[in-house]
Order: structure tokens, then C-alpha cells, then sequence
């Protein structure tokens, strides 16, 4: 069977129409849009409230989320820390941070015995003295050669370095009177 010379033109044209009728289709796809009326919930309602405790992307807490109260740097952690939290941030600390501060955070790191310039020691007495804020500030947006890591880092998982990062300060200056009385045998015996 021949087609025509011009039976091809109105051939492509059926099927170019074809492709953008199925096109449409995939737009005009069934849903709700938030106020209609739903046969699906037995209420009636298209639209869902919202889960307790959900909070609005950008209305988090300030405290929590930037490290300030009312604009006013913070002094204190936004909810207590604990163990596993200490935990946390010194595994976060040791892949984001140990490679310029050390493991032990006295500035040493890979990085600076390669050439790069030595930061701070978290064991100077200057930085045993600022708020828990200034380290989330540093953290989150950087100082002098440090680029700031707020978005490779959650805000609590820097709540967490920061915490180790104290835990570490505190480490440098620890006495075995510090230590509780049911451990201090072990440390005495070597164990």
C-alpha cells in the first residue's frame, strides 16, 4: 500500500498531535486543592491539620537554631546535653574537625603540619572563657581561614561538637579528684 506525497505531512501531523494530547493528560492529573471538599475523609475536608509539634520551615527556635536569644548570644546549651550527645559530636568532630584542630584540639591537625595556618587552641584560656554561641557562630558561618559548615552540619549536631568540644577543654585540666570515687580505683590500677 503507497501513501501519497501528501498523506505524510497529515501522517506526522497525527502523530505529533498524539504525543502532546497524551502530554496534557499528565497534567491534568486528579487532586484536591486545599479547601475543596473530599469524599475520602469521613469529615468531608481535602485538607489534613497539622501534626502537633510541627513547626514552620524558618520559625525554629533562635536559640537552637542560630545560637541567640532575643539577638543576644547565648551562654548556655538549648536543651541539656548527654552522653550520647558528647558522643555524637566527637564523632562529628573528629570528620569535620580534627583534620585542622586535632583530636585533641589543640590546633595541631594534618592540615597545619602540611602548611596550612594553625587555628586556635580550644585549650587557650581565652576560648575556655566565650559562650557555647561564639563556637556556633564559628561553626555555622566561619572566621579568618575556616569556612563556616552550616550546611554540612545540622544545628544539633554542632550543639554536639560544641559539647565535646568542651568536654575537651575540660579533659586538659581534669584531676583524678575529679573523677568518681567507683572509678578512681581503676584508673589508680593502670586498667
Amino acid at each position: 500500500m503507497k501513501c501519497s506525497r501528501r498523506a505524510y505531512p497529515l501522517l506526522i501531523v497525527v502523530i505529533l498531535s498524539m504525543g502532546c494530547a497524551r502530554r496534557q493528560a499528565m497534567y491534568k492529573q486528579p487532586k484536591v486543592s486545599p479547601y475543596d471538599k473530599s469524599d475520602f475523609f469521613s469529615d468531608g475536608r481535602a485538607s489534613r491539620n497539622l501534626v502537633e509539634g510541627t513547626v514552620a520551615r524558618g520559625k525554629m527556635d533562635d536559640h537552637f537554631t542560630k545560637g541567640v536569644v532575643n539577638g543576644t548570644p547565648v551562654t548556655e546549651f538549648p536543651y541539656p546535653m548527654t552522653r550520647k550527645d558528647i558522643e555524637r559530636g566527637m564523632q562529628r568532630y573528629t570528620i569535620f574537625c580534627s583534620a585542622c584542630h586535632s583530636r585533641t584540639g589543640d590546633g595541631w591537625g594534618m592540615v597545619v603540619q602540611r602548611g596550612l595556618k594553625r587555628p586556635p587552641s580550644f585549650h587557650d584560656a581565652r576560648l575556655k572563657a566565650v559562650p557555647v554561641s561564639h563556637f556556633f557562630n564559628v561553626i555555622s558561618n566561619g572566621i579568618g581561614m575556616m569556612s563556616g559548615y552550616a550546611s554540612q552540619i545540622p544545628p544539633e549536631d554542632r550543639w554536639a561538637i560544641i559539647a565535646y568540644v568542651r568536654a575537651l577543654q575540660l579533659s586538659q585540666d581534669a584531676r583524678l579528684s575529679d573523677v568518681p570515687e567507683a572509678d578512681r580505683s581503676q584508673l589508680e590500677a593502670g586498667k
